[in-house]
Parts: structure tokens; sequence; C-alpha cells
């Protein structure tokens, strides 16, 4: 009774401090439910008395209409689900009941609820399949029944978070790697399954003697029987979860064989630990590193060739990729390693053999070879290197030799996607501009030789650190500073979803107050990485995306020869004066200013965000200082595709003491807009709070949502055939239209 009490007053301040009344100590922000599944942690025994109290807490909010609870309480179960030892089979199926009543709920609880319902089913049939799936994902052992591997991958601007932040989270996460190896998870997995399905007949202690005196080979193997074996209870239509325990106690006993007579003992239930997922933490200093990284988790470069290697196999080849105009940006396309260089001294002399004679017309109407220069890449931007990751489980046949009369291919088996990417962004704002380029730049580069997409499922999730004196962006005379204004974002997302606010922006100041904090014993210890153990608990949980508009700009340049520059940004664009700096100009615009006040003469036409959906352009003249635009609402409710902007108009007042000029806040909602200055004067562009992104000498700008590039790629061939010009006509109706960046959350957008 003592227990149960004080795990019931741990559940309710967690459920209180989502009302808002937070602890009274602040560090306790954001570390209850971290210190509530580690109070489990240490007494495993205690997990179906969690359980218990958080049903009830369920079908209590469930009841009162506190639907704002159901999801953090439900993440809270799931989450000690998974790491229980053994849960009773009663206990399973009324959470399995409360799961199906969700789907009676409007999205985000009708969409968690069919996913938690779906495992849970799983889970009554083959107990311990959860647990296993996710070691066996989250470590990347071999596994032919269940053969998916994840990856976490933490970027962080090293110019946006201090060195000391970044050594921090690099031992960290070094640290959570320790003590993981292969045959270990192997050997977790076997006991959790074992005491799953056996429950208090299992003898934990004799199980880990046993197996931790086998030979690698024989934990392999039997790593490989429990998997099959709980693999197939879990995909059987009727599956009975009495044979699946008989099945595995035949394992269990013959584990046990090995072990000498008398040393069995019988012992209570134990917990098994869930190992830290298997994290890489990346400093981004390169535009195309996220890339870089996402191919060789797919296709390792140890597993084909050494780089060096397979820089010097190009220098025999050329690539030449065959696209189809009829297929589907999206489909897979065939690129075929060509051995045939293109140039005429390289021919054979008997090339021509294997073919039949042709006559003396033909042979003028052949193009002729030139002189050339082989083209040498590097070994990730190479077909050798990507056909070589084509290979693997999961990946279509070679195609067949192709010949000269008729081109006949072999329907290639359907891509699976077998490996996770989860992008964890660690900063503010800035780094989420920075991930809107590199995933644009992604998109595009699949458009037009499509790799990663078939085969790799992308997740994006996002941790708001600000330092205590974050950086500055300085822009004239315009300071942009403080925690709000760079993490509008984490802003948005807390504010759409409690459970994000509660466990994740609270980080925002923690990290860095953690990477500061003078080193201790118990602060090297892997059970008490507060930070890797959060980061695991949000991208095992975190699955709900929110989807922001990238936005598309122009910016045309003062200078008529200068080339329009094409950028992207996601959370702000900024335009600001700029000063002039030739004697001249500065004259003329001294009394410019005298005699129409500060700022410069602008044209804006913008589409107005009308509720019919209709378009609506308008045009507008007015003199102004600058304007922003942004892109993220403050209010959860607003549309996420909708520019707010706000321009600084200049008027200019007569009375009787003079002329005079007052600055008036002009605020129009718009989903495209083309700002000009009329006078030819520059003025300065910013792109998502960043310097490092600024455009000067700027003589318009032009603003609409970012078209997703296969998108635009199969409009363009739709139209050479089409004589709609501007409707969308046959597969293009079908596809995504605007390119958007989802961001997981714990459960979306919660209206």
């Amino acid at each position: 009774a003592e227990v149960e009490s004080d795990i019931l007053r741990r559940v309710r301040t967690l459920l209180r401090e989502l009302d808002g009344h937070h602890p009274a100590c602040q560090s306790d922000r954001g570390m209850l439910r971290w210190t509530l599944h580690k109070k489990i942690d240490q007494n495993p025994s205690n997990s179906s008395v969690l359980v218990r109290i958080l049903v009830k807490e369920l079908e209590r909010a469930e009841r009162g209409d506190f639907r704002h609870y159901i999801i953090p309480l439900l993440h809270t179960l799931m989450y000690t689900f998974i790491k229980a030892p053994c849960i009773p089979d009663e206990l399973c199926s009324r959470v399995y009941d409360f799961c199906k009543k969700l789907l009676t709920l409007p999205k985000p609880f009708c969409t968690i609820g069919l996913d938690y319902a779906i495992r849970l089913k799983m889970e009554r049939a083959a107990p311990g399949m959860l647990y296993q799936r996710m070691v066996i994902s989250e470590q990347s052992l071999k596994s032919d029944p269940y053969p998916y591997q994840e990856k976490i991958f933490i970027f962080a601007d090293p110019e946006l978070l201090s060195e000391a932040i970044c050594n921090a989270l690099v031992t960290d996460t070094e640290a959570a790697q320790v003590s993981q190896s292969p045959r270990a998870c192997m050997c977790y997995v076997v006991i959790h399954a074992m005491q799953a399905a056996l429950g208090e007949g299992c003898d934990v202690s004799a199980l880990k003697r046993s197996l931790q005196d086998m030979p690698t080979s024989d934990v392999e193997h039997w790593f490989r029987q429990v998997v099959a074996a709980v693999e197939c209870a879990g995909h059987e239509a009727s599956a009975d979860r009495g044979q699946h325990a008989a099945r595995l106690e035949e394992i269990y006993h013959a584990v046990l064989s090995t072990l000498q007579a008398g040393d069995a003992s019988s012992g209570g239930l134990q917990g098994t630990p869930l190992p830290n997922p298997n994290i890489s933490f990346h400093l981004w200093r390169e535009d195309d590193q996220l890339w870089k990284e996402l191919v060789l988790f797919i296709r390792p470069l140890s597993q084909s060739c050494e780089p060096n290697c397979l820089s010097q196999d190009l220098d025999n080849f050329e690539i030449q990729d065959i696209i189809s105009d009829c297929e589907c940006c999206e489909q897979t396309r065939f690129s075929v390693l060509s051995t045939d260089s293109g140039i005429e001294r390289d021919l054979p002399a008997a090339a021509e053999e294997p073919f039949a004679p042709c006559s003396t017309e033909t042979e003028q109407s052949r193009l002729q070879r030139k002189g050339g220069i082989k083209k040498k890449l590097s070994p990730l931007e190479s077909v050798a290197f990507l056909q070589a990751g084509c290979n693997g489980a999961g990946a279509k046949p070679p195609a067949k030799p192709q010949k000269r009369a008729s081109i006949s291919l072999e329907p290639a088996a359907p891509l699976q996607r077998l490996h996770t990417a989860r992008i964890v962004l660690l900063g503010d704002d800035r780094i989420l501009g920075r991930l809107a380029q590199a995933y644009h730049s992604l998109r595009k580069r699949e458009t037009r030789r499509v790799f990663l997409t078939p085969r790799l499922n992308l997740q994006f999730y996002y941790i708001p650190v600000v330092t205590g004196q974050p950086n500055t962006l300085t822009i004239a005379d315009h300071t942009v500073t403080g925690q709000e204004e760079l993490c509008e974002v984490a802003g948005y997302l807390g504010r759409a979803d409690p459970w994000y606010e509660s466990n994740i922006n609270t980080l925002c100041h923690m990290i860095p107050k953690l990477a500061t904090m003078p080193s201790s014993p118990s602060k090297h210890l892997v059970t008490d990485l507060f930070i890797t153990d959060v980061i695991a608990y949000y991208v095992r949980m975190g699955v709900q995306p929110v989807c922001f508009q990238v936005y598309a700009v122009k910016i045309f340049f003062n200078d008529p020869a200068q080339e329009p520059a094409e950028d992207v940004f996601l959370t702000e664009l900024r335009t600001l004066v700029q000063e002039t700096n030739p004697h001249r100009e500065l004259n003329i615009t001294k009394k410019k200013t005298t005699l129409d006040g500060p700022g410069i003469d602008l044209t804006v036409t913008y589409r107005k965000v009308v509720v019919s959906d209709r378009v609506k352009e308008l045009a507008m003249s007015l003199r102004s200082t600058g304007l922003v635009m942004k892109a993220i609402p403050a209010d959860e409710a607003e549309d996420l595709v909708c520019l707010n902007v706000n321009i600084t108009e200049i008027v200019r007042i007569n009375n009787l003491s003079g002329r005079s000029f007052s600055a008036v806040a002009n605020r129009l909602k718009t989903r495209s807009i083309k700002i000009r200055s009329t006078e030819q004067r520059p003025f300065t562009v910013c792109l998502d709070k960043d310097s490092r992104r600024a455009y000067r000498n700027v003589i318009s700008v032009e603003v609409s949502p970012c078209l997703e590039p296969s998108y635009c790629l199969q409009k363009t061939r739709t139209m050479k055939f089409s004589l709609h010009k501007t409707e969308d006509v046959g597969l293009v109706k079908y596809m995504p239209k605007s390119l958007l960046l989802p961001i997981n959350t714990f459960a979306g957008v919660i209206q």
C-alpha cells in the first residue's frame, strides 16, 4: 500500500504539471516523468502497480473529459509496458480495451489509440515482442524475421552551441554505448522474452549464468530461436498464448541444461535493462553532411570497399543514368554502370562484332564519338557505390543485360524501408533553417537520382537549446535576442503538445547547465545519463509529426549582371533598409529622407488569404523601414501554411508645427508575396534569423510556398502532353504539392 501510494502521488504530480502547476523546485521541471520511470527501473516488480494506476487515471480522464491527460498518460503507460518484465494478461486486456475506445475520438487520439492497440494485440499474443523489436532495430542485430535497423543522429551547429555543451553531449553519447555489446543485447532479448512468457516460473539468475558461460555462437543460436518463436506467435492470426509459453519453456530448459546440477535457484521477477539506442553525435559543418551520413548508414563504406579503391575503380568508368520520361519521379529508376567510357580512343577494336553488320546509311547516321574527359566523382556520389548498396536486404534484383534490339527488364521487387534514421536537431530556429535547406537539397537530389527514398524512413526531432548568453543577430541597427525570439518553433510545438512542453522544452536551459556542472562519479554512470535517457524516450515515443511549410524565396540584386539567388526558409524572413556608401547617393538619400521620411518606397503585391480559399490579388505602395515575415503562427489553432507579414510603414503627418513622420504597423496574411524597391535603393534580407544567411544589395524579393521537387518534375513532364496547362492532371493530382518539413512530437497538434 505504501508503494502504491507513493507511485500514485508521483503520477498526480505529473498531471498537475500539465495543468500549469509547476513544482516548487524549478530544477524538477521536466524530470518528473524521468524520475518516475527510474524508480520503477530500480524495482521492476512494481511495473504492474504503475500500469494499474495509469489505467485507472486514463479511465478517469476519459470520464471527466480531461483529454489533455490522455496522451501523456498513455505514453507513460506504454513505455512502462515495454520495459516491464511481466504484465498479467487481464491488465493487458484492460489497456487494449481502452485504446480501442480512443478510436471514437478525433485526431490525434484515434491515431495514437490505433497504433497502440495494434502493438498491444501482438504483445498479448507474444509477450516481450515490443521489447524484442525495439532492441533488435536500435542495436542493428542480425535477425531474418525482423530485419529492421534504426539509428539516432544528433546534429548540432558548432557556431550556435558552445564548445563545453558539444563536449558534454559527446561524452554522454559515448558513455551511453558502454557495455552494450551485441552479445549483451542478445542476452537481454532472450532473458526478457523468457520472463515475459513464463513469469515467476523463469529463474532469471540461472538463465543469466547459463548465457554468460556460453560461447558467442551458442548465444546467437538461442537468440535466433527466441526471436523466431516470438515473431511467429505475434504474426499468427489465431495465436495461443499458452502454446507460445510452452515453446519458450522448451528453449528455456534447453538453455539451462548446460548448468551443473544444483546451480538453479528460484527467484522473483527481475528487470532486464533496455539498452540505450545507437546514437552518433555530429557537428554540422558541411551543407551536404546530412545526406552523406544517411547514405553511409544504408551502405557503410566498409561493406563495399575502401574509399581509395572505389575512387580508383571509378577512373575506368563513366556514370550514365537512364531515367525514363514515362515513370514517376518517386518510382525506382534504373541507374546502370556502363563500362563504355564514350571516348573513341577507349573503344576496343572488336566492339561491334557481336552485332549484325549495318548498312552504309545506318553507319553514317550514327553519332560520332568525340574526345572527352572522364569525370571523377567522390565515392558517395558514384553509382558504383549506390548500386552496391542496392544488393542488400530489401533491394531489387539486378537488371539483366540490355540488348540492342529490345530492352526487356524483369519487374523489380518492391523495395522495403528496412532502415530508419532519426535525426535530432539541437539548437534554436537557426539550425532548423539549415535543416530546411538540407531537406530541400536532399529532395532535389532524390528527384534526380532516387536512392534513399525507397530504402529509408526519415524522422526529424527537435530539442531547443539556448545558452545563457545566446549569439545575437545584428543587421544594421537591429538586434535579435531572447529565448522566445530564437525558439519560435519550440514555443509552437509546446503549445500544440503539452507533453512536448513538459519533457523537451524544459531542456532548453537544462542542457547548458548540465554541461557546465563539475564532473562527479555519478555523472559518468550510465544509469544517470539524464539527457541521453530523455532523447531516447523522445525518439521512441514521439512519432506524431507536425508538418511545417518550407517557403521558397527568389532574391534579385541591384546589379543586373548578378544572377538571382534562390533559397528557402522555415521560420522568418526579415528585410531592413541598407545604408548607401557613395557620397552622392548619401546626399540624395538625406534630401529624400527630409521630404518623405526614413525608409524606402516599396511596391508590395500579394495574395490575400480569404476564408473561401479563393485567390485575391492585391497590390499597394508604401514607404517602409523594413518588414518581417513570420511563418510560425502565434496560436496553434492558426493555419501553418500562411505568412504573417508585419510591415513598418512610414506615414507623413502635416500639422501646424510642420511635417512629421510616424511608424505604423501594417499587418497582412498571405501565402505568396512580391516586394520591390521602386527607388532602386537596395535593402538587406536575412533568412531564419541567421546572420550567415544574409543577402545584401537586394532590390526585389519573391516568396511563395516551396514546391516538392518530385511534383515539379512530374508536372513538367505532364504539361508536355496536356492541353490543360494550369490544371493538375494524371498522376500529378495525387502527388504532394508543397514541401513540408515534419518534426515529430508526442501528440502532433491537439486542437
